[in-house]
């Protein structure tokens, strides 16, 4: 383009209508995309926004039980449920069901921190009255920053643990793992892909059975570090204990309250003696205090027990075999009846509600 000597300087000649139209046209098409890319993940609803009582929750197809899991809950399918970690996960709902009656769902989550099991039992609790839970306890309910350490490095979704998610979540999804999520919804309901788990959150994560290696497992649950331990401290402050309290607090009255510190390893425990001994036994008092005002059952399985000190019972750790789940919910059953420790050593019960009320 070449301009007139006579042309102002700093003038810039007006844009040539073809390229107006044709700017019009990009952007239109940027945002029809946009918006059917909206629209398809609306229709699929990946996350259950609009499951509710009588509106089945869709298929359980994300690695991140945090974004599945409030579906499940809204879906209102299940009056029970456990809550925890990985160290809780193959519990199974069915065997539960079988022991305490009630339909139990399995809502517990990899690594989940003790402030975000908080926000799932408390969608779950706030939606209708529970007839059962089961929290399952880990270290992280002891510590001293867990209500800093709020967070781990996988995403978690605020938007989804509101009591009725609105428009604004929605817009949450308009990103490429809702439409990824939302395309393997679609493969599901054209019968081309499973759902990842059950639909009552059950899922056996750890390997085969007939792969159990016991010298690859001890080599795990020896090499993994877990048992360092924490300096001593003056006041072994949990402030994540306060929102189990509320919790507990949410069942009704006559609903079955049980509370678990789950079975690791020895290796993963604290040496008897050691400051992370002190700081757990700590917690454990404060937790059966908890539990009595409550009427709830509380059974430790976290002790050096026939169980956890036989290396051939774990995968590692942190996580037991499956007959060792058995063996949990039957523990539970047990203590619930009898209120009083297990014969053979494996879980002693540090609260439980009077024998006339049982």
């Amino acid at each position: 383009m070449v301009l007139d000597p006579a042309t102002p300087a700093g003038y810039a000649p007006a844009m040539p209508a073809a390229w107006w139209r044709f700017a019009g046209l990009l952007v239109g098409a940027a945002c029809l995309m946009g918006l059917t890319v909206l629209a398809f993940v609306a229709l699929l609803d990946p996350y259950g926004l609009r499951a509710a009582p009588g509106r089945a929750p869709g298929p359980i197809m994300d690695l991140n039980q945090r974004f599945m899991y409030p579906q499940v809950v809204r879906g209102g399918a299940y009056d029970s449920a456990v809550f925890g970690t990985s160290t809780a996960r193959l519990l199974d709902p069915q065997a539960l069901d079988r022991a305490f009656g009630g339909r139990f769902a399995n809502l517990a989550m990899n690594a989940a921190t003790p402030w975000e099991q908080a926000q799932l039992a408390r969608l779950f609790l706030t939606r209708a009255p529970a007839r059962a839970v089961v929290f399952g306890l880990d270290a992280p309910w002891c510590e001293a920053d867990a209500d800093v350490k709020r967070l781990t490095f996988r995403a978690f979704p605020p938007w989804l643990y509101g009591e009725r998610p609105g428009l604004a979540a929605l817009f949450h999804q308009w990103n490429l793992q809702s439409v990824q999520v939302a395309g393997r919804v679609l493969l599901h309901r054209l019968g081309r892909m499973p759902a990842r788990i059950r639909g009552d959150g059950y899922e056996v994560f750890t390997p085969p059975e007939s792969h159990y290696d016991a010298a690859r497992a001890a080599a795990h649950i020896h090499g993994d570090g877990l048992a360092a331990e924490p300096a001593p401290e003056a006041d072994p402050a949990t402030p994540a204990l306060p929102w189990l309290d509320e919790l507990l607090g949410l069942v009704p009255a006559d609903g079955l309250k049980l509370v678990a510190f789950m079975p690791v390893n020895v290796e993963a425990q604290p040496r008897p003696g050691s400051a992370g001994a002190v700081r757990e036994a700590a917690c454990k008092a404060q937790v059966a205090e908890i539990a009595r005002r409550h009427g709830a059952t509380l059974v430790d399985f976290r002790i050096p027990s026939p169980v956890t000190r036989d290396d051939t019972n774990y995968w590692d750790a942190l996580h037991y075999r499956l007959p060792i789940a058995a063996r949990v919910v039957a523990g539970l059953r047990r203590a619930a009846d009898e209120g009083r420790d297990d014969p053979d050593g494996f879980y002693r019960v540090l609260a439980a509600k009077p024998a006339a009320e049982r």
